[in-house]
């Protein structure tokens, strides 16, 4: 049975102009003349059977059927040019991987070490996207992810399977002159310092201080920051201390933009897993990939 469906070309018009409420922006963008995308919208508009646009003043806006519409094309393209990107890439491969992970980690971590799996595997090809929390892998068309978590959170992971990588360690860190001019700090003397918080952990700085044997009031105070590269940046700049995995600012150290304030460092309970989906075929590119990971965790 034939399907439903107007033309591509016709959809590829209609998703730039209802982006741009112009024919003009979308024919500049689509590399078409004005009048080439109005008949591909006029077409569209009989195909459906409803006005997507209404003239104004100042040139054309979307109805509301129209931007109903919009609203449901446009994931659909960027999903299919998502898929035909995948393909592509494939050419000449014995495999491609898509990868979720969690993004300082894939900044900090993982990107050095690509290298050495182009060396290693020059047939794989590794497409990242980020994710901080769990997902459905059915539902996204994604291999494998790289998550931080507890034992408990990747437990609770439904239809997953994982292997631990490597187990999160925290210390103390921030720009040298907060220091003024003392290599370190006992932990009671942080209590006195700006306290950089990490929104996704905010009991942080309490569980490092309640370790210590340390009272501190004002241990969950302090501006909050998403994702510990936007707190290890705002500790370079003399903000305040951090309290991030030393893993991942390795280079930071090595600049010496950051130093380590206390040299007490602590397992946070968390480590970064390996996850994949608990049922699906075995491949050969994934099998790969899991196996380099591993290795370079242990290294």
């Amino acid at each position: 049975m034939r399907r439903k469906i107007p033309s591509l070309q016709a959809l590829a018009c209609f998703d730039a102009a209802a982006r741009h409420e112009s024919y003009t922006r979308a024919a500049q963008e689509l590399a078409l003349t004005q009048s080439a995308v109005s008949r591909q919208l006029g077409a569209l508009e009989e195909f459906l059977g409803i006005a997507l646009f209404r003239r104004t003043r100042h040139g054309v806006a979307l109805t509301p059927e129209g931007a109903d519409y919009a609203r449901q094309i446009a994931p659909r393209l960027q999903a299919l040019e998502r898929d035909t990107l995948d393909a592509m890439s494939r050419q000449g491969t014995a495999g491609s991987i898509a990868l979720a992970a969690v993004p300082t980690f894939a900044t900090r971590w993982l990107m050095p070490r690509l290298p050495r799996l182009n060396a290693q595997h020059p047939e794989l090809v590794v497409h990242i996207e980020t994710r901080t929390r769990p997902f459905l892998f059915a539902d996204t068309g994604l291999d494998a992810a790289l998550y931080s978590g507890t034992p408990e959170q990747v437990a609770n992971w439904a239809g997953t399977r994982a292997t631990a990588l490597i187990e999160e360690e925290v210390v103390p860190v921030c720009a040298p002159a907060l220091l003024g001019g003392r290599r370190r700090l006992q932990p009671a003397e942080l209590t006195g310092l700006p306290l950089l918080q990490q929104s996704t952990r905010p009991e942080a700085w309490r569980q490092w201080f309640d370790v210590m044997q340390v009272d501190a009031p004002l241990a969950l105070s302090g501006p909050r920051y998403e994702l510990y590269s936007l707190t290890a940046a705002a500790a370079a700049e003399g903000l305040g201390l951090a309290l991030v995995p030393r893993l991942l600012i390795e280079p930071e150290l090595a600049r010496g933009e950051l130093v380590v304030a206390c040299p007490r460092p602590l397992k946070s309970g968390r480590s970064y897993w390996l996850v994949l989906p608990e049922r699906g075929p075995e491949r050969p590119a994934l099998t790969r990939f899991a196996a380099w990971l591993q290795q370079q965790a242990r290294a």
